[in-house]
């Protein structure tokens, strides 16, 4: 999205019109292919980490070497401190400096922040408004780009779309099944919402299978049902067809992803989140469930807990993806860099 002043900042893949979207997918298998050097000579990009990350901050930090820029990279657990995204707040609480205060001053040192903001974890209503990554936005003098909030990863969105055109061609009419699997800490449903509204973008069918109570945010779905209309694309999941299991998604499928995420209903309670995923039954990607596809592929963004979520055997076969798109995620945003500041 652009703000006020012009600026360009990435929030989702839908800042981005369709043909800027196919555009940059295509640049970066170009740059891939070509090993991209240079580009950002003279250019400061800070990452500013409220949570952990590995390969996200690997990848971002690595493309901006490699076209020649410099990558300053803050975490708030030992870099710097608490701030507050809300306006007109008396600040007495734990924050000593507010978001708009520190994004007026790093606007003036660097030329690209990239951002991934705290998670509170204890409303999903609270969470899912990513208040943090929108407060950057709106107070940053240069492009903010959103390095994973609670409801969007558009970094991952791209190094998986760029994975799919790699691996099946042209998208259009093929088919991506989404199914959800057991883990003890769930990630984020940011990287399901994200990677299901580009893949209707892209004129994909997807499934989404997943146990009773982890239905998807119901705003994204409705805008992901409204894109997929427009596409000639299509979204079924298991919360409006209850006959659609994890076979029944994987069925004819090209492409099965395997990814955890928490329940919404339960979302902030541990305690009630745990007792509903004991009564879940057995929800893994293995040679069973993949042989269904139509010679499918297999795609985790990671971590992967291996032989609950997806087996060894999956995950270290030939159908597997998973470090295929792990890499995209340095030559995808090596391209989006050159989108945003190299010209």
């Amino acid at each position: 999205m652009a703000d006020a002043h012009g600026i360009q900042h990435l929030i989702s893949l839908q800042d981005l019109g369709d043909a800027r979207l196919s555009d940059l997918i295509e640049r970066s298998i170009a740059v891939k292919a070509s090993g991209a050097r240079g580009g950002l000579t003279g250019r400061a990009a800070g990452m500013l980490f409220f949570r952990g990350s590995l390969r996200t901050r690997t990848s971002f930090e690595a493309a901006v070497h490699q076209l020649g820029g410099h990558s300053i990279n803050l975490n708030a657990a030992s870099d710097f401190w608490e701030l507050e995204a809300r306006r007109g707040v008396v600040m007495d609480g734990r924050a000593p400096e507010h978001i708009e205060d520190a994004a007026q001053v790093l606007s003036r040192y660097l030329d690209l922040l990239a951002i991934r903001p705290a998670l509170a974890g204890q409303s999903w209503e609270t969470d899912r408004r990513d208040e943090g990554i929108r407060a950057w936005a709106a107070h940053a003098r240069v492009p903010v780009i959103n390095m994973e909030s609670a409801l969007w990863h558009p970094l991952q969105a791209l190094a998986d779309a760029m994975t799919l055109q790699e691996a099946l061609g042209t998208l259009a009419g093929r088919r991506l099944a989404i199914t959800w699997t057991h883990s003890p800490t769930p990630a984020s449903s940011s990287v399901v919402h994200s990677l299901m509204v580009t893949a209707v973008r892209l004129g994909m069918h997807v499934s989404v299978a997943h146990p009773p109570g982890y239905d998807l945010d119901g705003e994204v779905l409705a805008g992901a049902r409204a894109l997929a209309e427009a596409s000639s694309a299509s979204i079924r999941t298991s919360a409006d067809d209850a006959g659609l299991d994890q076979e029944a998604a994987v069925r004819g499928a090209h492409v099965v992803y395997a990814r955890s995420w928490p329940s919404m209903e339960d979302y902030g309670n541990p305690t009630l989140a745990a007792s509903r995923r004991a009564r879940t039954g057995e929800w893994i990607v293995d040679e069973k469930l993949l042989a269904l596809g139509d010679d499918a592929r297999v795609m985790h963004a990671g971590p992967v807990r291996r032989n609950l979520e997806a087996t060894d055997e999956v995950l270290d076969g030939p159908r597997s993806l998973v470090y295929e798109q792990a890499e995209n995620r340095m030559h995808s945003q090596k391209a989006l860099l050159l989108e945003f500041l190299g010209g």
